[in-house]
């Protein structure tokens, strides 16, 4: 099974859902920003992948700067709370598979989650090679 946390108005979040799809999955899409989070499920998540709630913290587009969150001696707690209050705080697309789970940005690192690939060309919106027409990624 494959899950992805996904902002439908974030190009790179749509990028992954289109890669994963287009390697012929059916994942199982979660809309964060409508369902919120857990302080259980970001702990986990942050855990399997590896980050940090400072490495995942959206500081573009989000309301980091405003909430005083981008100051480094702001601790992991203070930043998993605001994270729980406010949902684009945190980085997308976080990807789960059987191979792992991982912040998928830039969209072409869900590939490395994935047992099998689309087959190429595959693009970006923004017409961004990803892979070329033998299925061999490009960037």
């Amino acid at each position: 099974m494959i899950v992805i946390h996904h902002n439908p108005d974030c190009g790179t979040s749509r990028n992954v859902l289109s890669l994963i799809r287009a390697a012929g999955y059916s994942p199982e899409t979660i809309p964060y920003l409508d369902t919120g989070w857990t302080r259980p499920q970001l702990l986990g998540l942050f855990a399997a992948a590896n980050l940090t709630p400072r490495a995942a913290l959206r500081t573009t587009k989000s309301p980091a700067e405003q909430l005083g969150l981008l100051d480094p001696s702001v601790g992991g707690d203070v930043l998993l709370d605001a994270m729980l209050e406010h949902p684009v705080l945190v980085n997308r697309p976080i990807v789960c598979t059987p191979k792992g789970v991982r912040l998928c940005r830039p969209s072409e690192f869900v590939l490395d989650l994935l047992d099998r690939w689309p087959e190429g060309p595959v693009f970006k919106e923004d017409g961004q090679m990803i892979l070329d027409g033998s299925g061999h990624r490009v960037i």
